[in-house]
């Protein structure tokens, strides 16, 4: 079985039903309190830490006074705009005391569909949690329609965790794991501890109840679990109710693990290595050696820029000989490229005329 201190990287899902107390509808403080010193404990270990949290629409609406019942598009959508502040700030202070600082990301299913958005979405990021920052990601309620929405957080959380390249997702959730059945209608289910493939038949197990708060049923878990392994993320769900719900996970309590064949880099690497390039690169001698010794490809290396490609798009690498060297997501568009081509970082900005990345290629964006 996993072990979360052996993570280098976790994304953690926390559903609305867990942080807003569904009678009252106000804030857990308590759980929210000890879910911090989970994070501040991971933290300690040396662990990055993403959170994925639900919670805006049903903070809001408490403020404002609306039904608890589905609400109309207009009024979830305001009612979100008033909670996302409430929920950023219950996490910047329950995490403050331990001295680790916070940000809020908010993001909807066009910034993971559009390959531009998504990479401004994994370089704010990773520059985040490279300064020790514990992102606070939702979904952005307050512009998102049914277009352009995840639905649920778990596939949210599925999403921003290929994104960050996480090595484990933890979904806590209202039930202790993955059953044969659902628990509540039919006693003689029972819980896998571990599931290795998601075979038509676990599929078929998988139902629809969710809490009153939340959106997301087994169905959903099942996808993002499907997404999270792919990418060679291994994945829990476990009951996320008691206190301390992640150092309860550490100590054995109950979940289902969904293991990946893959590490997320190795995952990453063939995902890229798959996709049909847009365009070619060529680079010199001194390049070619920083590649293969796992540096980025910085302008001043490089020598041709050949086809159409833009931002975010799969390009080949061509040694001097033009030989296939590696393939990669460039960071500049083709006609950005062919303008810095050989100059250094520094002079990117007085040739474009506007500031742009140091890297042309960044090596987490890149396979030989």
């Amino acid at each position: 079985m996993a072990t979360l201190t052996s993570a280098r990287r976790l994304v953690v899902k926390i559903g609305s039903a867990l942080l807003v107390d569904r009678h009252s509808g106000l804030l857990r403080s308590d759980w929210l309190k000890s879910l911090a010193e989970d994070v501040a404990w991971l933290k300690g270990q040396g662990t990055d830490v993403v959170l994925v949290s639900s919670g805006s629409i049903a903070l809001g609406r408490e403020v404002l006074g609306l039904p608890r019942a589905t609400l109309p598009l207009e009024q979830s959508q305001a009612a979100a705009a008033v909670g996302q502040i409430r929920l950023a700030r219950a996490y910047e202070e329950a995490l403050t005391p331990h001295d680790i600082k916070t940000a809020q990301v908010l993001v909807t299913l066009e910034d993971s569909a559009d390959r531009r958005r998504y990479l401004n979405s994994r370089a704010t990021l990773e520059t985040l949690l490279s300064l020790g920052v514990v992102p606070i990601v939702n979904e952005n309620d307050t512009v998102a329609t049914d277009e352009i929405r995840y639905g649920d957080n778990d596939r949210l959380a599925a999403q921003i965790a290929v994104t960050v390249g996480a090595d484990q997702l933890i979904l806590l959730s209202d039930v202790d794991g993955f059953y044969t059945g659902n628990p509540v209608e039919d006693p003689s289910a029972t819980r896998y501890d571990q599931i290795d493939t998601i075979t038509p038949e676990i599929e078929a197990m998988a139902g629809d109840a969710g809490s009153g708060l939340s959106k997301g049923g087994m169905k959903t878990k099942l996808l993002a679990a499907k997404m999270a392994t792919a990418a060679g993320c291994t994945m829990a769900i476990t009951e996320g109710s008691p206190l301390n719900p992640l150092k309860s996970l550490e100590n054995d309590a109950n979940c289902t693990w969904f293991t990946a064949a893959l590490d997320p880099h190795a995952a990453r690497k063939r995902w890229i290595s798959a996709m049909k390039p847009r365009g070619e690169i060529t680079v010199d001698a001194g390049a070619a050696k920083a590649l293969t010794n796992g540096k980025s490809l910085l302008p001043a290396g490089i020598v041709e820029v050949t086809g159409d490609f833009e931002r975010g798009d799969p390009v080949a690498i061509l040694d001097p000989a033009a030989r296939p060297l590696a393939q990669g997501l460039t960071r500049y568009t083709a006609q950005e490229a062919d303008a810095i081509k050989g100059r250094k970082s520094s002079e990117i900005e007085a040739t474009l005329g506007y500031p742009g990345r140091a890297v042309l290629i960044h090596r987490d964006d890149l396979a030989l």
